[in-house]
Formats: C-alpha cells, structure tokens, sequence
C-alpha cells in the first residue's frame, strides 16, 4: 500500500475515522448529561459537571507535551494505534460507571490516552504531504473531528432510546475493533520513520530525549504561535462543553434538540470552513509565504462578531447564524495550525512542538470550562461567550503583526 500514489490520502482517510471517534467519544459526555444526572445525582449541579468535562482537559494537557516528545522519537503508527485502543477501552468501561467517582477517574485516564494522538496524527500526515497539499490534508482530518462532535450532539437521543451506559459500551467496541484495522493497514512515510528522525552524524552524541522542547522552546517565534493557538482554544472549548446548554437557554429548547442543534451548526460549518481555508491557504501559499498566516486570520476574523451574536442571540436565526459563522471560522483556523507550524519548526520536532501547543489550548479550556460553569450557575453564560470575542481580537493583531515566515517548510 505504500507504494500506491495515492497512500498519503489513504493516510489521512484512515485517520479521518479515529478523528472521528475522538471527538465523538469524548462529546458524548455533554450531551448525554440529562439521562447520566438522573442516575448520579452529584452532577446535578453545573459547577460539579464544569468540573468532570474540565478533568478531562487537565490531564490531556498536562501529559500533551510528553505526547509530542514521544511522538518525535518513537514510532507515530503505533502512538496512534495505542492511544485508539486505551480511550475506547476507557470509553467502553465508563457504560459501567455507577458513581461520579468512577467517571471522574476515567475521564481523567482518557485525557492521558487521547493526549497522545493529536501530536501523532497530524505529524504523520505532514510526514505525507509537502506544502502543496498539507494544509487541505489537515483540514479533511480536521473534519472527522467536527462529525465527531457532530455525531455527539446526539447523545441525549442515543440515550433517550438505548441508556448512556450502552451507548458508552457499543462506541468503545467500535473504537477498539477499528485499532486492530489501523494495525495492518497504517504506515509511516519510510524518509520521516524513526530511525531517519534519529539518525547521528558520525562522531556525534544521540540526542537527549528532552532536547527537542529546548530547540522549539528557544525558537521566539513559536511563543507567538503558542499564544494565538491557546487563545482561540477558549471559545473553541467552550463550544465544544457549553454551547448545547447556550442553546438551551437562549432558545429555550430540551436538550434533546438543543444538543443536535448546537453541535450540529458547528460541525457542518466547521467542514466547510477546513475545506475552504485548506484549499485557499495551499493556494495562496504557494503565491506568498504568509499565504497561511493571512488565511488563518480572515478565519479568526469571522469568529469574533459571531461571539458577540452568540452571547446575545436569543431567535433561532441570530443564534444559528452566529454558530455558522463561528464555525466557517474557526474551521478555516484549525487547518492552518500545523502548517504555519511548519514554516517555524523543523519536522524533527513538530510533534514536540504540537504537544506544547496542545497543553496550552487544553489548559486554556480547561480553566474557560470551569468558569462557564459558574456563570451557568449564575444565569452569565451568554455573557461569558461574548467577552471571548474580544479577547480572540488580540491573538488576531498579534498573529498578523509578529508572524514572517521565511519558507514554507523548515526541513
């Protein structure tokens, strides 16, 4: 399979299914929260879920920057393929949990399984792609995630029909039998495996495992990368956890139809958005070097007054609306991460870097989750999704004024 012309898009094809499976496992949890509450009664305050959906976010981004160490010096496939199998495993155990206890604890382990794939995936699929398609190769992986979170928004429904215990236990078996698939049909580009990646000149000493994060840590650049990349993270986290219950209460709907709603408008934008930021950035690249930098920013761009609408929205139309375009934004800004990325960062230690970024985004919403639900709790959730438009207008000024890359791809 190697040799067919076409494996690099078999490549992010097959991963287009875990990406999926990512997201969807992990949205469930917030659309089925209705049904998990009335069986564990702790939940029932919105504070003590913030807390259960951010525990999940902590752990993800505390290990992120080991992930990314990892996956630079071991082999991506089997990252990939292992942390698939761990989380569905987690996935599958949690439709037995009886107690907040026992979920908080998986929870809590699927963030260290899930931390490890993201750095992986998208590092083996620039491994596969040149600049000429990399940006769109990002963008179609990126919208797996959004059918993912798409698919979750049905989890109230799922477990109105079945109950949240079996619908856990039937995604973790699916996640589990498709690790098995990944094992004989994914494979690492032979000029980026391990041992190309860890090869010493002769009378050279093997790198420390660690060196990696000094390189990208001195690189001044990649700081102004890591803060436009963690500041949008906040409103993208934030619709991922609370943007079923914004729907809810603008608009007044039953979960059962705001979680659909809400993530539904996302994720159908969001596809678009990856497709056309992808396309137009590989384009536009190829013209000028901040080509990407400049697509990135018109996406960032469209998310800031559909924050401010989404806050205040309260007709189906004004809060549909703004979730569209925050979508078509944020959408066009997700598949340029990684290649602007690559016009910094050397692809010996992309994953490192990526890892880094990850842990920062993560912690970001993690700390953006807990504080919505307070203001949940406090009747300011609408408010609280406006005030993060303003702050995503920063990470715009800053991106465009500090972002000059040089080349395309730093080898």
């Amino acid at each position: 399979m190697k040799a067919n012309k076409n494996y690099p898009w078999i490549v992010v094809g097959l991963l287009w299914v875990v990406a999926l499976l990512n997201y969807m496992d992990r949205q469930m949890l917030s659309t089925m929260q209705g049904a998990i509450k009335a069986d564990i009664v702790e939940l029932n305050k919105a504070e003590v879920f913030g807390a259960l959906m951010a525990v999940f976010m902590w752990v993800y981004g505390c290990f992120s920057p080991f992930a990314g160490v990892i996956a630079d010096k071991l082999s991506r496939k089997w990252l990939v393929v292992g942390s698939l199998f761990v989380w569905s495993a987690v996935t599958l155990s949690m439709g037995f949990a009886t107690n907040f206890e026992t979920l908080y604890v998986l929870r809590a382990l699927m963030g260290v399984s899930e931390a490890l794939y993201i750095p992986s995936a998208l590092a083996l699929i620039t491994d596969w792609h040149s600049g000429k398609s990399r940006s769109l190769a990002i963008g179609v992986h990126m919208t797996g995630l959004y059918v993912g979170q798409g698919l979750g928004g049905f989890g109230a429904n799922l477990a109105h029909y079945f109950s949240w215990h079996y619908t856990f236990f039937a995604l973790g078996l699916i996640g589990v039998v498709y690790s098995f698939v990944l094992m004989f049909l994914l494979y690492e580009n032979p000029e980026c495996s391990v041992k190309s990646r860890n090869t010493v000149a002769p009378g050279q000493k093997s790198e420390s495992i660690w060196r990696g994060l000094g390189v990208v840590l001195g690189n001044w650049a990649f700081w102004i990368i890591l803060f436009y990349f963690a500041v949008p993270s906040l409103p993208g986290w934030a619709t991922k956890n609370w943007l079923p219950t914004l729907f809810s209460e603008n608009l007044s709907l039953d979960m059962t139809a705001a979680g659909p709603m809400s993530t539904i408008t996302i994720s159908v934008s969001s596809f678009i958005g990856v497709i056309c930021g992808g396309i137009l950035s590989d384009r536009w690249a190829q013209r000028n070097v901040r080509g990407r930098i400049y697509t990135s920013a018109i996406g960032l761009s469209l998310t800031i007054p559909a924050l401010l609408l989404l806050g205040f929205g309260h007709s189906v139309v004004g809060v549909v609306g703004a979730g569209l375009l925050f979508g078509v934004g944020f959408g066009i800004f997700d598949a340029n991460n990684m290649p602007i990325l690559c016009q910094f960062v050397s692809a010996r230690y992309r994953a490192t870097a990526y890892g880094i970024m990850n842990m920062t985004g993560v912690f970001a919403g993690a700390a953006v989750t807990q504080v919505l639900g307070s203001w949940t709790d406090g009747g300011n959730l609408g408010l609280g999704f406006a005030l993060l438009g303003g702050i995503v207008a920063l990470a715009l000024i800053m991106q465009l004024a500090f972002l000059r890359p040089q080349t395309d791809n730093v080898p």
